[in-house]
C-alpha cells in the first residue's frame, strides 16, 4: 500500500533551521506532484511549498526566501528545508502526493514548534 512517512520536526528556536524529509513507498515516486503542506491550531491546512514531477517548485508567500523544497527520485523522498523559522511556522506539516489520473495521498504529519 502506499506510504508517505514524514520526519525530522521539532522543537526549534526562533531563526534557527530544520529539514523535514518524507519518504515515499508504494507508488511510482518521480511520476508524482509532491508537495508540504501545514495546518495550525485552530486553522484550515495551507499549502507551503510543491515540486512537480519535472522538478517546478512553488511557494506560499509566507515562506519565500526562507524555504526550499526539493526532491530526490533515486531515494523516493520529499525535502523540506526550513531557514529563518519563525513562531508563525509552528504545525503540523503534513507530506502529499498527487498525480492527475492516480488520486492523492497523504501523510500522517510531523509536528514542528518554533519557540521565540
Amino acid at each position: 500500500q502506499v506510504q508517505l512517512v514524514e520526519s525530522g520536526g521539532g522543537l526549534v528556536q526562533a531563526g534557527g533551521s530544520l529539514r523535514l524529509s518524507c519518504a515515499a513507498s508504494g507508488i511510482i515516486f518521480s511520476i508524482y506532484d509532491m508537495g508540504w503542506y501545514r495546518q495550525a491550531p485552530g486553522k484550515q491546512r495551507e499549502l507551503v511549498a510543491t515540486i512537480t514531477s519535472g522538478s517546478r517548485t512553488n511557494y506560499a508567500d509566507s515562506v519565500k526566501g526562507r524555504f526550499t523544497i526539493s526532491r530526490d527520485n533515486a531515494k523516493n523522498t520529499v525535502y523540506l528545508q526550513m531557514n529563518n523559522v519563525k513562531p508563525e511556522d509552528t504545525a503540523v506539516y503534513y507530506c502529499n502526493a498527487d498525480h492527475y489520473r492516480r488520486g492523492g495521498f497523504w501523510g500522517q504529519g510531523t509536528q514542528v514548534t518554533v519557540s521565540s
